[in-house]
């Protein structure tokens, strides 16, 4: 039997609440595909009820005018919060997303590190310019928080993602209306308790659950949110932007991905293998930045799908609740059945397909098995499209020329990867690659201070570090203060 918890509510002007419609919607296990709880389905009149809650509480309510370092005790508060409830937080996720708990343990910290960092950030760096033209003016700008913003956030990597958006958005001065994934909406509950519990002023954090094309909409559409930050597939992000035109809302798209990883025949080979491996089957297998095309130099494609093979077939398929799981269940049936629709498809474009295996006592549960695509060919649809889950296409190239085109010939342009020993090849493939992101000779390891964002069809903008501060979730002032006399020209005085 799956663990039954208590059903999740709405969190609306500081209290925990039911839909206004009364309804709900199930919650399924993915390890087990049993009802885990029930959640408040929220739509329009609860979107209506956040957003007046967060507009009354940042117009009105002392979250506008507070001092910075009073609201940056707030922001730390949560972070210590985050940190006491670390285990249950580690263990919500591993349960709604079907993560392995060694790696859900791992995103719980970074939740509490994401407030931790922008405090530190906010307070560092959240001033202006000064520009004096000769004596006659002192020209400066400041940072302003935009107002309500709202918050779309993916069902991958819940807590981690969603305290990523949160964690700037409340530190800049804004107040926030989220709208966390159905899939995975205990991460946004837990959060919710710990915002209470740090006793943030009403309206400041509100969560509105539900579906994308009635909760998540009408956040979109509302007139009286300044922005919309949003992570998740391509398709829905296009939508947004077309939603939000109407009422010009600043937006931040961080969609979907492709990305390649392109071992030169002098990589260091065991560490490219290392990272190839745990760059795709990681996160099951969910998350955008995986590296789900690696090209692999001709001269080492025999030695490296050796590799490959003995690999997939060593990695731990098991409970989420298991320290040594490697690899879990995906998010739900829908999902699974997708991924593995793919898989059917590669044998069809005439791929050799090769898997790891699923313990037949894991049969209840949406598991894919770390799966290779051999002799796969970039143009194919399942080098294409995005697959989402554990599956690892192997493709062989040449030269640097052909590797850089092909790793390009693709909608998306998220992250990229390259593996060589020649200083002067890695920079100039990564500077050819197309996308937001370059790791060389390194696998995806993240710092807080950088841009993250992709290019083409992997999005709009760019959040992380100062960049969330300055470029989206605050608005520059330009102030010119006439300091001495000057010449101002006189019309209307006739001759």
């Amino acid at each position: 039997m799956g663990e039954r918890l208590e059903d999740v509510k709405l969190y609306i002007n500081g209290e925990f609440v039911d839909a206004a419609s009364g309804e709900t919607f199930e919650n399924i296990n993915p390890f087990t595909n049993e009802v885990t709880n029930l959640v408040a389905k929220g739509s329009s009149p609860d979107i209506d009820k956040a957003v007046a809650a967060a507009s009354e509480a940042f117009q009105h309510g002392p979250w506008g005018s507070m001092k910075l370092s009073e609201r940056m005790k707030y922001i730390d508060r949560i972070a210590d919060l985050i940190e006491e409830e670390a285990e249950t937080i580690a263990h919500l996720e591993s349960l709604d997303s079907g993560l392995p708990i060694s790696q859900t343990r791992k995103m719980a910290a970074r939740g509490a590190e994401n407030f931790r960092f922008y405090s530190r950030v906010v307070q560092a760096r959240m001033h202006g310019d000064a520009y004096q033209v000769d004596d006659e003016f002192m020209n400066y700008t400041v940072y302003q928080p935009l107002g309500v913003v709202g918050l779309i956030t993916p069902w991958n990597a819940p807590f981690m993602l969603l305290t990523w958006k949160v964690a700037p958005a409340l530190a800049t001065g804004n107040t926030v209306v989220l709208k966390p994934a159905e899939l995975s909406p205990l991460s946004a509950n837990i959060l919710a308790s710990v915002i209470q519990k740090a006793k943030l002023p009403k309206g400041v954090f509100n969560v509105v659950h539900g579906f994308g094309e009635t909760a998540g909409e009408a956040l979109v559409k509302h007139a009286t949110v300044k922005a919309i930050s949003f992570t998740g597939e391509t398709t829905t992000g296009k939508r947004i932007i077309k939603n939000a035109a109407d009422s010009l809302k600043k937006t931040s798209m961080e969609l979907g991905g492709k990305s390649p990883l392109i071992i030169f025949e002098d990589a260091d080979f065991e560490k490219a293998l290392d990272a190839a491996i745990w760059g795709i089957f990681s996160f099951n297998g969910e998350r955008c930045t995986a590296n789900s095309r690696v090209f692999i130099h001709k001269s080492l494609k025999e030695k490296f799908t050796t590799a490959l093979k003995e690999r997939v077939q060593n990695i731990i398929v098991g409970d989420p609740k298991d320290n040594r799981t490697e690899l879990g269940p995906l998010i739900d049936k829908g999902h699974f059945q997708k991924v593995t629709s793919y898989i059917e498809l590669a044998k069809e474009e005439g791929c050799e397909v090769y898997q790891g295996t699923v313990p037949p006592v894991f049969k209840s549960g949406n598991y894919v098995p770390p799966t290779l695509l051999l002799n796969a060919k970039n143009e194919m649809r399942v080098c294409q499209e995005e697959i989402f889950g554990p599956v690892m296409a192997v493709i062989e190239f040449e030269t640097e020329e052909e590797v850089v085109h092909i790793a390009n010939d693709v909608d998306y342009g998220l992250a990229g990867y390259v593996w060589t020993n020649d200083i002067k090849r890695a920079h100039r493939v990564a500077q050819a690659i197309d996308s937001g992101m370059i790791w060389v000779n390194s696998q995806n390891v993240r710092d807080l201070r950088i841009p993250f964002g992709g290019m083409k069809a992997s999005g709009i903008g760019r959040e992380g570090g100062h960049f969330a501060i300055f470029e989206f979730y605050t608005e520059p002032k330009a102030i010119h203060i006439a300091i001495g006399d000057h010449h101002i020209p006189k019309f209307g005085k006739g001759k």
